[in-house]
């Protein structure tokens, strides 16, 4: 599975985007899975609410399953302006 990190997300994570095997069911089992790999994914995640989720670049919430998902995608909010 490819995962793709925007704004701060790849920045705390040092990464653009990376691919993955997962047993996660959920994105928030794949965030759980993420976070117990190193301090920097445990930094991005710190505050989920902070934090959007789309699958296969549609916006999606973090108990979402991930069957069949290729793509998930995590990024800040987005503001108007």
């Amino acid at each position: 599975m490819d995962i793709v990190y925007f704004a701060w997300v790849r920045e705390r994570i040092g990464l653009p985007r990376e691919t993955v095997e997962t047993e996660a069911v959920t994105v928030a089992d794949l965030v759980t899975e993420l976070v117990a790999r190193e301090e920097r994914y445990a930094a991005a995640f710190a505050d989920l609410s902070a934090l959007r989720v789309a699958l296969d670049q549609e916006l999606s919430e973090f108990d979402a399953p991930l069957a069949g998902v290729r793509e998930v995608a995590f990024f800040p909010p987005m503001t108007g302006g």
